[in-house]
């Protein structure tokens, strides 16, 4: 098996946390340790399927623990290893760009999704 080749540090983070969901699971594994429910409220519109495929590529590349209390009703928590924190360290400075400029972005997102000249709204 050949090791990725990878052209830039941002490459390699990449290759961990691509998707959209990831990122938000590693923000809200950053501040504690989480049950299933308790993450899949707190990140939102995320389908069980998704969230459940994130996590354990999460934990498959040692980012997220999987503690698992074998107790009916099933009761499972997620928190950070020691590598996942510091991932989670790095992006705290873009989750300070993303809240320093959401307004923009929120209107960035807006105009992507308004119908353009000559569409049917």
């Amino acid at each position: 098996m050949t090791r990725p080749s990878f052209t830039c540090g941002l490459d390699a983070a990449l290759a961990v946390i691509g998707g959209k969901w990831k990122p938000l699971i590693l923000f809200h594994l950053a501040h504690e340790t989480r049950r299933y429910g308790e993450l899949r409220r707190a990140i939102g519109k995320v389908s069980d399927k998704v969230l459940i495929q994130q996590l354990k590529e999460l934990e498959a590349d040692g980012i997220v623990d999987r503690r698992d209390f074998q107790e009916i009703p099933p009761k499972v928590e997620y928190s950070l290893t020691r590598f996942g924190g510091t991932l989670a360290e790095a992006l705290g400075p873009l989750c300070a760009w993303g809240t320093d400029h959401m307004t923009e972005v929120e209107r960035l997102m807006s105009r992507r999704e308004a119908p353009g000249p000559g569409t049917a709204a």
